[in-house]
């Protein structure tokens, strides 16, 4: 039976990086259904990019544990959902939307919380066989195949874009501020983890900017966002005044920060929720990862097109999280011969 469901929810209320890697699901379910009106709870960090994703027709705020439960509860039967798909799900979530009398709930089959929906998929996400994102569209798939939809094509990236001509405005002043020629490659580099998984060192990082800057002039853009910024003042001694760098300190919010970020020419950061923007707006990326298998290359993978991504890992005869064990010098090479030519 087809869909008829005038409203549903979607859930992917956790980090950033995780929410980004949701936007193929929201596309593919827009996709399918235009005229179903698509809301999302999310927590209050990441709205401003869920107001800037064109799939999203409402954001509904998730107050937290702290927030109140029933106030959540309340909120959400509010708004008569017709179905929720939670993308992932905690016991809190789950208790909320069945106690909000959603009829048609929809999770992934782990943990206690599947027990409060009314259908489970079982994708065994631990294993990591295929990236986050695609776990994400099976679960809007398995919706639509429940309701008799064949799935229409996925659209192509990007999942996020800003207007071009705010985006060039928006350059010039960068560089103006910064002293930087506007014909130089723009090369981010974002240093910060969030403390969600493995990453290179400063002192690595610094190598890799160098041998980089070696290959052909660039200006090097040391990112970080407001609770870094000690780190990339750190990163900026260790490259000196010989290697052409400027500071960027986020702290004008998320969005502000995302722009920026649509005019990198590269992106270079280990797995961090930044790096999932940068592959949302289908920028080049070279990122570093794990092989934890929780971690890897595989189940992180950025949104971009596969000709704009390049991932590197530690050796198979190393440490899985051995980061120091990754060859700077090659990887350098690899970037160069693929994003600075």
């Amino acid at each position: 039976m087809q869909s008829t469901a005038k409203k549903i929810l979607i859930i992917r209320n956790d980090k950033l990086g995780d929410f980004m890697l949701a936007f193929p699901a929201f596309a593919q379910l827009k996709q399918n259904l235009p005229d179903t009106e698509l809301h999302i709870l999310v927590p209050e960090y990441t709205r401003p990019l869920a107001e800037a994703c064109e799939y999203i027709d409402q954001i509904i705020l998730d107050p937290g544990k702290k927030g109140g439960f029933w106030s959540l509860t309340k909120q959400l039967r509010s708004q008569h959902y017709d179905a929720v798909i939670t993308l992932y799900s905690t016991t809190r979530i789950g208790l909320a939307v069945r106690f909000a009398g959603i009829t048609e709930r929809i999770a992934p089959a782990t943990k206690l919380a599947q027990i409060f929906y009314t259908k489970r998929l079982s994708q065994h996400r631990s294993l990591s066989r295929k990236p986050e994102y695609a776990y994400n569209r099976d679960m809007v798939n398995y919706y639509l195949f429940l309701h008799g939809h064949k799935p229409a094509p996925l659209p192509e990236p990007p999942y996020l874009h800003f207007d071009d001509t705010h985006i060039s405005l928006l350059k010039q002043q960068f560089c103006q501020q910064h002293d930087i020629n506007t014909d130089s490659g723009l090369i981010f580099i974002h240093p910060g983890s969030g403390g969600s998984a493995g990453n290179l060192s400063l002192s690595q990082f610094a190598l890799l900017a160098r041998s980089l800057h070696a290959t052909r002039p660039l200006h090097i853009i040391l990112s970080s966002g407001p609770t870094e910024a000690a780190q990339v003042q750190k990163f900026s001694r260790l490259l000196g005044e010989d290697c052409p760098h400027s500071l960027y300190v986020s702290d004008e919010g998320l969005r502000c920060f995302a722009e920026h970020i649509q005019f990198a020419d590269l992106f270079i950061s280990g797995s961090t929720g930044p790096l999932h923007i940068a592959g949302a707006l289908d920028r080049p990326t070279a990122a570093f990862y794990t092989r934890r298998r929780s971690a890897t290359s595989l189940r992180w993978q950025t949104l971009n097109s596969e000709n704009r991504r390049l991932a590197f890992s530690p050796p198979e005869n190393a440490e899985e999280e051995d980061m120091s064990s990754i060859n700077i010098e090659e990887a350098a090479k690899q970037i160069s011969e693929k994003f600075l030519k």
